[in-house]
């Protein structure tokens, strides 16, 4: 998810702030659906888009049967050599992390309940409407 690729930059700055010598490579899209999300996520936190790996039901079977998806001179074997020559050439980067806000940006508000008004649960909606109050056993101490 873009969430914990975001909190894998953040973990990034806070190991470079440590003295630590790590960086990002870049991000691959995984069953890509084809919003532009992710794409649009990489380009935030300036990273690289090393592939993206179509959301296609052939790829889906081949991985529920165990099969190798990109075996040599089959259909997706050129996507997935060059996913590795990206990996194996990309140089460790330093991404920017995105704010909780930021990252509910990149998505379209319908999709992120951005104008939901949240309601407290009544304590019928806790209890059910045949719910019957009783009094508590609550102790009172007096002022001294």
């Amino acid at each position: 998810s873009l969430y914990v690729a975001n909190n894998v930059c953040s973990a990034v700055e806070y190991f470079r702030k440590m003295g630590g010598n790590v960086g990002v490579a870049g991000l691959v899209i995984n069953k890509d659906d084809g919003t532009g999300e992710a794409q649009a996520f990489a380009d935030k936190v300036g990273i690289p888009v090393l592939s993206a790996i179509p959301q296609h039901d052939d790829i889906r079977r081949k991985s529920a049967n165990y099969e190798i998806v990109g075996k040599p001179g089959s259909r997706w074997a050129s996507m997935f050599e060059e996913l590795g020559e990206g990996v194996a050439n990309a140089p460790p980067l330093q991404p920017n992390t995105l704010t909780h806000d930021e990252l509910l940006d990149l998505f379209k508000g319908d999709d992120v309940g951005r104008d939901v008004v949240l309601t407290p649960a009544s304590v019928a909606d806790m209890m059910g409407k045949d719910h019957v109050p009783r009094e508590t056993l609550e102790v009172v101490y007096e002022t001294v």
